[in-house]
């Protein structure tokens, strides 16, 4: 019986504050996606978490990704949205 994917997810300025943490190790049950963890992370951290995955973004093998059929392994970065240029 599989207990699911073992990801670590590092988080970034507005979105460390709101997990109130800089890293951690989650358990995504059944297929390890984006859009898994996007749940995950919502339901964990709430309105805080949700305001910086609507316009964040996430790193997976250091390339942007946003789509939420994104297979995930590994590391995930979890990025705020930057302003400046």
């Amino acid at each position: 019986m599989s207990t699911g994917a073992v990801l670590t997810v590092r988080y970034f300025a507005a979105a460390a504050e709101a997990a109130g943490r800089e890293s951690e190790d989650v358990v995504l049950p059944g297929e390890p996606t984006l859009g898994a963890l996007r749940t995950l992370l919502a339901e964990r951290y709430g309105a805080p978490m949700e305001r910086v995955l609507a316009s964040g973004s996430f790193l997976v093998d250091r390339v942007v990704r946003r789509d939420p059929a994104t297979p995930l392994a590994g590391t995930v970065d979890v990025l705020p949205p930057f302003a400046g240029g």
